[in-house]
């Protein structure tokens, strides 16, 4: 079972290299740091759900974390607006294929069953939170119970999303944003403290990954968790 103190670990060594490596891979620089930093998000909350299921003591076959396709089917309201008459006989005629493959980072299913999903961001700004609202909209009107969440190194989203106080408020911007997508209760986790700087990307300017802020991360999963034990 992986511990906080392995996940900090993990985020030293690679990052204070990350640099290092960029230049000495094959890849675009900032291809290979931009791959390297999604990728080690991912590996950050994958082992924090980990951790979250087995502080509930919730048995480690219960626990699956995937993230494959969810299909979207096509409305047959829309389809019924279509006006030119062929094109929606042709829709209709050929229903069963008009479906849309969708998936976000990590979906964990407890039992079998789909219980949340969590978007893994390097860093996140507002035109991101579009996207991002937008594919939980999808996903929810197959899937409408499960809890949506998005875990970021960084935050690029003003407020005090990259403060990491006890209450976030967020920001005026992305509260108004979210306000039009009121089937998401999306809530977003900063691991890193201090706001994104393009100027003082974190593989050159580093930034600690605090394990007072990973624990806070496994208590938040362990408390939505925890009902399914």
């Amino acid at each position: 079972m992986p511990s906080i103190n392995e996940i900090i670990q993990t985020y030293d060594s690679i990052l204070k290299v990350a640099d290092k490596d960029a230049k000495e891979s094959e890849r675009a620089y900032g291809g290979f740091l931009r791959s390297l930093k999604g990728k080690l998000q991912e590996y950050i909350t994958g082992e924090i759900i980990k951790i979250a299921w087995h502080s509930l003591d919730g048995g480690e076959s219960r626990l699956e974390v995937n993230s494959k396709k969810i299909r979207i089917p096509i409305r047959l309201s829309y389809v019924h607006k279509i006006r030119e008459t062929e094109v929606r006989e042709y829709i209709l005629q050929n229903i069963e294929q008009y479906q849309y493959g969708l998936s976000v980072d990590k979906h964990i299913h407890i039992d079998g069953k789909f219980v949340m999903a969590i978007e893994c961001k390097a860093f996140t700004e507002n035109a991101m939170i579009k996207r991002i609202l937008v594919d939980f909209h999808l996903i929810k009107t197959v899937c409408p119970n499960i809890s949506c969440f998005l875990f970021q190194l960084e935050s690029q989203l003003t407020g005090d999303y990259s403060a990491l106080p006890e209450t976030v408020y967020g920001s005026v911007s992305t509260h108004s944003i979210m306000s039009y997508f009121e089937d998401v209760d999306l809530h977003i986790f900063t691991l890193l403290e201090g706001e994104r700087s393009i100027t003082k990307p974190i593989h050159t300017f580093f930034k600690p990954l605090k394990y007072d802020n990973v624990e806070r991360a496994v208590k938040l999963l362990e408390s939505y968790l925890k009902e399914f034990v």
